[in-house]
């Protein structure tokens, strides 16, 4: 078995890596957030909304939202309590109504209306997250980056890839050992996979049937 560079990464050789994105890919089904494409502004609004909300849910909502809201501009005219009900029932709808008016503020008054494109001016943002940084960067830029959502943290576990109890942790753990050529795609298709096995027991069977852990 060939070593990847960390400790952590001993259940892990190339053979193992190439098989379980080859794997993956062939399993693959689309996500529903994968909707919404290259647009920047509402990449970043989805995955905002998204956060302890279902995905089903978010894409209905964010529709709902983006007749009225196509653009940050026109999002910044509304105060928070009319985003807080445009975007209800997303879970926590009232933090991230707040969220979102701040947000559009700062896009509006920094950057000159345009979503920012580094992590760092990403991070920075009200409800804006190492996941949904990540997310924006590769979905929007085509930057490569590994956004670690409970999916990704999950089955990276599983298949022996980290050791780790938090997303973040997981995040850190993984960019040192998965070669970035990998990076885009590994959100897109844990997150598949995991919505299709979506059970501790269906997940290891499926894992074990496929002979990847």
């Amino acid at each position: 078995m060939v070593s990847l560079g960390s400790p952590k990464s001993s259940k892990m050789s190339k053979v193992n890596l190439k098989k379980v994105f080859d794997v993956f890919s062939k399993k693959y089904k689309p996500i529903p957030l994968e909707y919404f494409r290259k647009n920047p502004y509402i990449i970043l609004i989805s995955t905002l909304l998204s956060a302890r909300t279902r995905d089903e849910t978010t894409l209905k909502v964010a529709k709902k939202l983006f007749i009225k809201a196509p653009n940050i501009k026109k999002l910044n005219l509304y105060d928070a309590n009319t985003l807080a009900k445009l975007i209800y029932p997303v879970g926590f709808y009232k933090t991230k109504a707040k969220h979102l008016k701040q947000l559009s503020n700062i896009i509006i008054a920094k950057y000159k209306g345009r979503v920012p494109s580094t992590f760092d001016e990403l991070i920075e943002l009200p409800g804006v997250g190492r996941k949904t940084a990540n997310l924006v960067l590769n979905r929007a830029f085509d930057k490569p980056a590994i956004a670690v959502d409970t999916h990704v943290h999950r089955i990276s576990n599983m298949l022996g890839w980290v050791k780790t109890t938090i997303p973040e942790q997981t995040e850190k753990d993984l960019v040192k050992i998965i070669p970035k050529k990998y990076w885009s795609k590994m959100n897109r298709l844990f997150v598949s996979i995991g919505r299709q096995y979506y059970s501790k027991r269906k997940l290891e069977s499926f894992l074990k049937k496929e002979k990847l852990n």
